[in-house]
């Protein structure tokens, strides 16, 4: 009695932290299943930019310095330079517009798994980077594709979580992130003297984007370290993580469009 008592309750928790996974990705969304979600990428996104700057000597997430690196040397007649910044810049907004286009083509199908499916590419995306570099770095030819490639991994994810908190969140674009922060901060210091407006600080909004902050920077510590002492193939957990969040919304659907063409 004891053992079967055992073995239900284990098969309780289990279906418990499928289901709390199932959500971090699922088409139903929550504030906590937004901020888990978005804690994971950004964390994702500060590792992969210390393992690109390991492997081409440059931040690829940084697209205000990239744009004006390009309009710098289209200045001073650099035009190999602005090419280089073109490579980088082009490959990230085609990034974010894979990440919608995927999302909306699962909204239109009525996928469960619409947000799931970038993150998916992402996965893939990431597993290519760290073969490539483990086989290939520090050759020029790994090292002119991979720029592009990272790139298009930070505007595919950052598209993404946009997309799914309706433009709350960022994961590669801290600059922003540290300017609410600082605006929240002001209104929290600010002096009510008067009656009024009363100005008021959002703490919640406040607690989320410091979430994100600290997530960017441990997984910059965390690819920094990792990167330098695995080598490339360290992505290849972070790959796994975002085939975990993803995996069982997708599976989900997989088996339901099989049932449905075996009942028609």
């Amino acid at each position: 009695m004891d053992l079967k008592r055992t073995s239900v309750k284990h098969r309780t928790l289990a279906a418990r932290a499928l289901g709390s996974v199932k959500a971090i990705a699922a088409s139903e969304r929550t504030g906590v299943t937004d901020t888990l979600l978005g804690m994971a990428l950004t964390f994702i996104a500060g590792a992969i930019n210390a393992g690109g700057f390991l492997a081409v000597g440059q931040y690829t997430s940084h697209m205000s310095g990239i744009l004006s690196s390009m309009a710098d040397n289209l200045a001073v007649g650099s035009a190999t330079l602005v090419t280089l910044g073109l490579a980088a810049f082009v490959p990230f907004v085609s990034g974010a517009a894979c990440s919608a286009v995927l999302i909306n083509w699962g909204r239109r199908h009525r996928l469960g798994s619409r947000y799931a499916l970038p993150l998916l590419l992402v996965a893939v995306l990431l597993c290519l980077f760290g073969v490539l570099g483990w086989l290939a770095h520090p050759s020029p030819a790994f090292v002119a594709g991979a720029v592009p490639l990272l790139c298009f991994i930070m505007g595919l994810q950052n598209a993404t979580i946009t997309k799914i908190s309706g433009a709350r969140m960022r994961t590669t674009h801290v600059t922003g992130i540290v300017t609410d922060v600082g605006i929240e901060l002001g209104k929290m210091l600010y002096w009510n003297r008067h009656a009024g407006e009363i100005v008021r600080a959002d703490r919640e909004k406040l607690r989320l984007l410091l979430l994100l902050l600290g997530s960017f920077f441990i997984g910059g510590i965390t690819g920094a370290i990792g990167f330098s002492s695995i080598g490339f193939l360290f992505s290849l957990p972070f790959a796994l993580l975002l085939v975990l969040l993803a995996g069982p919304t997708l599976a989900d659907d997989m088996i339901a469009r099989t049932e449905r063409s075996r009942d028609s």
